[in-house]
């Protein structure tokens, strides 16, 4: 996954330092911005904020605090590099949750491993899911606000279980377990093989999983999604159930009910440009669509193309 990290300086002379910097490292990508244009970084969501205060014309403090006001940038790590030796300085600086204050003139080793390990903590920080390892909500709502604001166009794939709670009555919890990650690896090789650019996939929680791809076209990637799931999912029942086509569960009242094996249902929403304004209104539309697909017996999706 490609790191964005934004370098804050208005005579862009920190880009080239950088980027000679990290050449043998092609997951980094440093975008320079002027500090009179901080919106454009903060819009984006970068990895990581590195701030030259010897050559902005703003107050670094007020920038750092701008920066942490932003609601999609709260835990956005943030670095100042300054030639101001003055303790007092620092402190006000590392008062405003900047992560490190490392003064020059700068030794390029320690600067490159700064910026290697606090992008390791951060992507193990913002995996939420501890089962499958995937960006979980925060990650998942920046995404969405990102691509919006950008005024990209991109489809959003909902994703959930049909029957897993009763596969869980059944199996138990630890099985269950298993189906998730199963599940989470099926989306990520499907998405990534037919899009591996610019594709991102998220948990949710549970059974629910998101994708967001760049396209307004994505009947293959459900296909192959389905047909990956329905012919391995198998190997998490029983011979007997797999015969059957059905595992037997006893409600509440004791009374024993038929459900299918457990299927995967997709609801898609298209987002072409100007579609939405903001991610809430995907989400319902998502809800929707996805209903739609959980109607069917088995694994299926259902796109949604209203304009």
């Amino acid at each position: 996954m490609i790191q964005e990290i934004y370098i804050i300086d208005d005579d862009e002379s920190s880009i080239l330092v950088f980027r000679e910097l990290f050449k043998n490292d092609p997951e980094y990508k440093f975008i320079s911005v002027t500090s009179d244009k901080i919106d454009i970084a903060l819009k984006n969501i970068p990895s990581i904020i590195i701030v030259n205060e010897d050559a902005i014309e703003v107050n670094v403090l007020e920038l750092c605090k701008r920066i942490r006001r932003d609601e999609d940038n709260s835990i956005t790590p943030i670095i100042v590099v300054s030639s101001n030796s003055i303790k007092e300085h620092r402190i006000e600086i590392l008062k405003e949750s900047v992560e490190y204050y490392i003064k020059k003139p700068v030794n390029e080793q320690y600067l490159y491993f700064t910026i290697k390990n606090l992008s390791r903590l951060i992507a193990i920080n913002r995996r939420i899911s501890p089962l499958t390892g995937l960006p979980g909500n925060v990650q998942i709502h920046a995404e969405l606000k990102k691509r919006i604001a950008n005024n990209e166009e991109f489809s959003v794939l909902y994703l959930d279980l049909d029957n897993f709670k009763a596969y869980n009555d059944i199996y138990g919890f630890l099985k269950g377990d298993e189906i998730i990650k199963f599940t989470a690896e099926t989306i990520i090789k499907c998405v990534h093989s037919n899009m591996p650019e610019n594709s991102f996939v998220g948990h949710i929680g549970g059974d629910d999983f998101i994708a967001i791809v760049p396209t307004l076209h994505c009947e293959e990637i459900c296909e192959s999604i389905i047909a990956n799931f329905d012919y391995q999912v198998t190997k998490f029942f029983t011979q007997e159930d797999i015969e059957n086509g059905y595992i037997e569960v006893a409600n509440r009242k004791g009374i024993i009910e038929q459900f299918q094996l457990t299927s995967i249902s997709i609801g898609v929403v298209v987002a072409d440009n100007g579609r939405f304004s903001n991610m809430l209104e995907i989400g319902e539309v998502g809800a929707q669509v996805k209903h739609l697909a959980k109607s069917v017996i088995g694994s299926s999706y259902s796109i949604d193309r209203r304009k």
